[in-house]
């Protein structure tokens, strides 16, 4: 019988910030958004005081005087490289693995004895080399998987222990179990399906499964048949060992004050092109379609509104950081007008395929070999040094767009400057 376990860090940006600071442990913390907006992660300490989930960061503040909460900008080179030690430690722990986000992972546990034994192993493995809190949740199927992992974060007796197998239980126990859940925790169920649930007098997991077929069939899509096969342990969501390429890519950030000239929008979609041509050439593909869009703050009634962008075609797929940058510049030049105030920009690359399909043009000139060499290079520093170690000159034009980060922690892990120091 299949077992799908899945492992997911607790309130993962919050457990990276006290890594480095134990002292920040049983603490209120909070983590904003880009531009230190609003709240996008909360301790348990954070959520108990009643700071919910997205709130404006000015909203809070006398939660946060009355009770002492840590507020951190976001880090996200911290929290990158932790969630890459994390998944790279959990991979010895199965011979097949899906990264599901940035603090999620699948593992197969198929076949393993004691898997019980084998989560707790696993869990204090994470915690002590990295020191990040995860609970794993267990089950035949991926929704359950997720089911399982909900328990050993928040109800008793996992919760204790993080760890939790729902293909241990008794029928009986289990759907004894699912009718305490609501069924709003079930993964794919968002707060819009589950309120339209509700209106069914469907309001626990037990309640969905237990549902006629035919009422759902006839109010919902294949969706929610699939999920009700998945919590009665029928796999309609397929593991995939390898993540499937992104058909997409987009890179795009609020800025941290408003900007009006030309040099600052070629800042910045300038390391947006750079990022978004280093995810392409991760996944060894290219792309044949660069978008590139900027807008103004559609909030600030006060100002005029605008909110072009612009397609290119290129005559060949590439991954060229040179090339996506002329067409971007020139693209940018296109659109940009004066006299309104911008407050984002972003590119998106599309028409993307491996790298191996290669069509030729008779008009366009033969790709350099030289070319591909050095891209490889700027990646293999860029990687080992950190990001931003080798940039294009064009980024480095303007400093106004780049986002505020006034309470961010040092990136321990990724910049030299930034190391623990050690007393």
């Amino acid at each position: 019988m299949a077992l799908i376990a899945l492992v997911d860090c607790n309130n993962f940006y919050a457990s990276c910030e006290r890594v480095f600071e134990p002292k920040l442990e049983g603490k209120p913390i909070v983590v904003l958004s880009n531009n230190d907006g609003c709240v996008v992660a909360r301790s348990n300490e954070a959520k108990a005081i009643g700071i919910a989930m997205g709130t404006p960061i000015h909203e809070c503040k006398a939660l946060v005087r009355q009770h002492g909460v840590i507020v951190r900008s976001s880090n996200y080179a911290l929290y990158g490289d932790m969630s890459n030690r994390v998944m790279s430690l959990l991979s010895k722990y199965s011979p097949n693995q899906e990264v599901y986000s940035i603090d999620e992972s699948f593992l197969d546990f198929t076949g393993i004895i004691d898997p019980i034994s084998h989560a707790t192993t696993l869990k204090a493995d994470i915690r002590k080399c990295t020191g990040i809190p995860v609970a794993v949740g267990m089950g035949a199927t991926k929704t359950l998987a997720k089911l399982a992992n909900y328990c050993a974060k928040k109800l008793e007796p996992w919760k204790s222990g993080g760890v939790c197998n729902l293909s241990n239980l008794e029928t009986s126990e289990l759907h004894k179990l699912m009718s305490t859940i609501a069924v709003g925790e079930i993964w794919g169920i968002g707060f819009r399906i589950s309120r339209q649930l509700e209106a069914l007098n469907i309001f626990t997991v037990y309640d969905l499964i237990a549902a006629d077929p035919k009422l759902l069939r006839r109010h919902f899509s294949v969706v929610i048949e699939r999920t009700v096969n998945e919590i009665k342990g029928i796999s309609c969501i397929k593991f995939e060992d390898v993540a499937p390429n992104k058909q997409q890519i987009i890179a795009s950030r609020s800025f941290g004050e408003l900007v009006t000239e030309l040099e600052d929008l070629e800042a910045a979609i300038a390391t947006h092109i750079s990022r978004a041509v280093e995810k392409l050439r991760r996944q060894q593909s290219t792309a044949s379609i660069l978008t590139v869009f900027i807008k103004t703050n559609p909030f600030r009634q006060q100002d005029a509104q605008y909110h072009p962008h612009k397609s290119v075609a290129l005559v060949l797929p590439s991954n060229d950081l040179s090339v996506f940058q002329k067409a971007a510049n020139e693209a940018l030049r296109s659109i940009f007008k004066t006299g309104y105030w911008y407050k984002k920009a972003g590119v998106m690359l599309q028409g993307i395929q491996s790298n191996q399909v290669q069509q030729s043009d008779l008009f366009a000139p033969e790709p350099e070999p030289i070319r591909e060499a050095l891209m490889m290079t700027l990646d293999k520093i860029n990687r080992q040094f950190g990001r931003g170690t080798l940039v294009s000159g064009t980024e480095l034009l303007g400093k106004k767009w780049q986002m505020k980060q006034e309470l961010r922690s040092p990136r321990y892990t990724t910049c030299w400057a930034e190391l623990p120091m050690v007393k």
